[in-house]
């Protein structure tokens, strides 16, 4: 599956601009997800240097990823176009309905929609 996963307040836990500690279990879970073969988009709204300050905390963490605010090579093929929106098959986001469950929720829910 293609998983976009927000940064600010979901993977760490801080707010913008800063960059706060990992979220707990983010780092687990996201190397979980990775390894069981999913296509990790960080999806965020930084740019230019807070764009390269977040990638560089993401590699500082060993936090997997495959794109930033980019998506699947195979979407863009299939839909013949790049829109703004990154197109995923779940989203998590701290903003979401409900809110942000914990790391360990979040792997068993994605577990459910495999």
């Amino acid at each position: 599956m293609i998983i976009a996963v927000d940064f600010d307040g979901t993977l760490h836990t801080g707010e913008w601009p800063s960059i706060g500690e990992p979220m707990p279990w983010a780092i687990d879970t996201m190397r979980h997800l990775k390894a069981d073969g999913h296509y990790l988009i960080i999806w965020s709204c930084r740019e230019r240097q807070e764009q390269t300050a977040m990638v560089n905390w993401l590699l500082h963490h060993g936090i997997p990823f495959d794109r930033v605010n980019d998506h699947h090579p195979a979407n863009i093929a299939k839909y013949g176009g790049d829109a703004r929106k990154v197109s995923a098959d779940i989203y998590i986001d701290d903003r979401q309905l409900g809110g942000l469950p914990d790391w360990d929720e979040i792997y068993k829910i994605v577990q459910r929609h495999e």
